[in-house]
């Protein structure tokens, strides 16, 4: 080789080198970013989750005691109004929301059963059957947990409570949740007043427009209602586990504050991870169907029995609590064989 190709080969080598070095020097400072990014996001969400822990008086049982994301779960998740237009109500308040959701972790599924706020039921706590919605108003969470264990005769392992504060909070910080608004109407916002316009069609909503959608019922029913708050639980499932959505976490966390109480522990919380860091887990929703009855001059939504007694069924199969020798599709008719085996 000639001195002068030598000469600008070894040129050309050593600017080679420079460059990988400022490759991997870049690329280490980057990962170092990241990991400094996830280590502080880590600590923020252990703090923000430490500080919602309240665990009932009343603890579970040990042969009952789960891990979220291992084993099969069930969660009762409450949605409260603790806005300041109604801070005048002493004691607890009633529950806006009530949704049950069951976790098959071997399936990667989750069964979600919306409960009507005013269907009649036996609430344990006061000896009697009343609306549900009141028996939070009469006994808090553990109140609200016995009466839907004594509804759906299946164990509510844990519950998750957030106020509108924190839905509209959590909300915003996904960047808002894309879902179907079903008519044009002027609704309440968070305090009450009639400043929330929503407009129909698929469309992107903030957090104060989606808490409204949630929340309207005067133009169809209780039914409806719940199957919008499905609707918007699973557009908020699908944004936090879209992986845009990873800068966003800590703003999630931020959101939560001081407006969520749950009685697990933040270990519990995050290995939730685990259950959805492969993507989306499938998502069946349950209707509770039933009937308007003004026959004692109030308004009360009493539950057809066949129906409970289904969904009964398929979350007690979803949750390993009797064989799992057959299931039901979401409008809780029976499913083929081929559909099964496919789970």
């Amino acid at each position: 080789m000639k001195r002068e190709e030598y000469k600008k080969k070894k040129a050309s080598w050593s600017k080679t080198k420079r460059f990988l070095k400022i490759a991997t020097f870049t690329f280490l400072i980057a990962a170092l970013g990241v990991t400094a990014y996830l280590f502080k996001l880590h600590n923020q969400t252990v703090e923000v989750l430490d500080r919602s822990y309240e665990p009932l008086a009343q603890s579970e049982p040990p042969e009952l005691h789960v891990e979220p994301a291992k084993d099969k779960v069930s969660i009762l998740l409450i949605g409260v109004d603790e806005s300041e237009a109604r801070h005048e109500v002493k004691g607890h308040g009633r529950s806006d929301a009530l949704i049950v959701a069951t976790l098959n972790p071997r399936m990667k599924s989750i069964k979600l059963v919306s409960i009507p706020r005013d269907s009649y039921v036996y609430i344990p706590k006061v000896n009697y059957k009343d609306k549900i919605t009141h028996a939070h108003a009469f006994g808090g969470t553990a109140a609200s947990i016995e009466t839907v264990e004594g509804l759906l005769d299946i164990p509510i392992n844990y519950y998750l409570k957030m106020n509108f504060n924190a839905f509209i909070d959590v909300v915003d910080a996904l960047g808002g949740v894309e879902v179907e608004v079903p008519y044009e109407r002027i609704e309440k916002d968070e305090n009450d007043n009639n400043a929330i316009h929503l407009m129909p069609g698929l469309q992107r909503l903030d957090g104060r427009h989606t808490l409204a959608l949630a929340r309207t019922r005067k133009l169809d029913s209780d039914i409806e209602r719940g199957k919008r708050q499905q609707m918007i639980l699973q557009a908020m499932i699908k944004e936090a586990t879209s992986i845009k959505s990873l800068t966003k976490y800590g703003d999630v966390i931020n959101a939560l504050g001081e407006n969520m109480k749950t009685d697990m522990t933040s270990k519990q919380m995050l290995s939730f991870i685990e259950y959805v860091k492969s993507g989306m887990p499938e998502v069946d929703t349950l209707t509770l169907s039933g009937y308007d009855d003004m026959s004692t001059g109030i308004y009360y939504y009493k539950l057809d029995e066949r129906n409970l007694e289904e969904t009964k069924q398929i979350l007690k199969s979803h949750l390993g609590l009797i064989p799992d020798s057959s299931s039901l599709t979401e409008s809780n008719t029976p499913q083929t064989v081929s559909e099964i085996a496919q789970q």
